[in-house]
């Protein structure tokens, strides 16, 4: 427990960690890195040099100050990041190593302003807060390891199967190599993809990919976009390397399934799943579920257009066989041949008005998935159309964010 007076002190740096936090993480990452590179075999790089991690970090730090007397507040967030930690490798040691350098960063950022009793106050805070994260991640750690087919860290598996879905998406089927069986998930987690040998490549990589699809209780398929360079983002290694590279019968090192983005069980309420491209992984997944129980559903999936468009089969053979499950298509760019085919519902963008047709009720449970820009349009559309904000659950890709709330609703 942190003393009154440690407390007060943490709560006084509150407005300085709003103004300077991203300042304070950027050191830190490039303190921890220098001093530490073999943890870049740990950290995602892309989301280093997209400026994501730094900022999802500075809001953690933001809100572990200004809750500090109330950490309760930010526990969910706490689970969210532990699940990412578990996933990903981040043991017990690692956390007096980052302690160490973000009071470095601090130091260096605030120069004299960062006065000895200011750093002390966030040392024994810093250790509380790591308590939190280690705790939470260790029943995390225990679950994964003791549960039917789990395991610990990394384990082998070898790809059974590589399908092409879309232009742009390809599926990938993965079975144990010893034999065993896996672990179960709740649909919307994620598994860990480790790749160590990639070209002209120094460290490992490490990629989280939604599990996009549970029947087959004997394989994992992710469906991976391959992400190509653009005018101002560089083409992502891993996609890059599992579409150009990796065929059937490769081995790769997979963690045990993580995430606290998962379907939920309310079988009396009708469910919507929302996706924008890539964002369909998750939700093809919990669309399975949820038609294999019979629940009301509504499927909707933004794409450019038909070429892009993965799954489309997939999800036309889950509404066939059940009269509860809705689909509907938009699409922002249709070709001739997809106007021909009548191969979506809608063309432009998703409006508010658009989901007050096809959404049957406004006390549905909301699941959505996809680029940040089109998460936070559907946000507001969904509220808009009379969607309540407490039945709206999402998933970002990468490193935790915040959706804004609209000033107009």
């Amino acid at each position: 427990m942190l003393d009154r007076q440690t407390i007060e002190i943490i709560k006084s740096t509150v407005p300085v960690l709003e103004q300077h936090g991203e300042d304070i993480t950027k050191k830190f990452y490039e303190l921890l890195f220098n001093n530490h590179p073999e943890l870049l075999n740990i950290f995602n790089h892309a989301n280093q040099k997209q400026g994501r991690q730094q900022k999802a970090l500075a809001n953690t730090v933001y809100a572990a100050a200004k809750y500090i007397d109330q950490l309760e507040v930010i526990i969910p967030a706490v689970k969210q990041i532990a699940h990412k930690h578990r996933s990903l490798g981040i043991l017990p040691e690692h956390y007096p190593i980052v302690g160490e350098h973000l009071l470095l960063a601090i130091k260096a950022v605030l120069g004299e302003a960062a006065t000895d009793e200011i750093i002390e106050a966030w040392g024994n805070a810093y250790g509380v807060i790591a308590d939190a994260f280690i705790n939470t991640e260790k029943a995390l750690y225990d679950k994964a390891g003791q549960q039917e087919g789990g395991w610990i860290d990394y384990r082998e598996f070898i790809v059974e199967k590589v399908i092409k879905e879309s232009n742009v998406i390809t599926s990938f089927y993965f079975k144990p190599v010893d034999g065993n069986p896996i672990a179960d998930f709740i649909p919307g987690q994620y598994i860990s993809v480790r790749l160590k040998d990639i070209p002209n490549e120094q460290y490992n990589h490490i990629r989280q990919y939604s599990l996009s699809q549970s029947l087959d209780k004997s394989v994992y398929r992710i469906s991976v976009k391959k992400e190509d360079s653009l005018e101002n983002k560089p083409a992502g290694i891993v996609s890059t390397y599992l579409h150009n590279h990796v065929k059937s019968g490769d081995i790769v090192e997979i963690s045990a399934p993580a995430g606290d983005f998962v379907l939920e069980n309310h079988p009396t309420q009708a469910t919507v799943l929302l996706s924008g491209g890539v964002g369909i992984t998750p939700m093809l997944c919990m669309l399975h579920e949820l038609a294999s129980k019979n629940q009301e559903t509504t499927f909707i999936h933004s794409a450019v257009n038909g070429n892009v468009h993965a799954f489309a089969d997939e999800v036309k053979q889950v509404t066939k066989n059940n009269p509860l499950v809705k689909s509907y298509y938009c699409y922002a760019q249709p070709t001739e041949l997809d106007k021909e085919m009548g191969a979506f519902d809608k063309e432009g963008y998703i409006t508010a008005e658009w989901l007050k047709e096809v959404i049957n009720s406004k006390d549905a449970i909301v699941y959505m998935c996809g680029p940040v820009s089109f998460m936070q349009a559907m946000y507001e559309a969904l509220l808009e159309a009379g969607i309540k904000k407490e039945n709206i659950r999402y998933e970002f890709f990468g490193p935790a964010m915040q959706l804004k709330e609209p000033q107009n609703i």
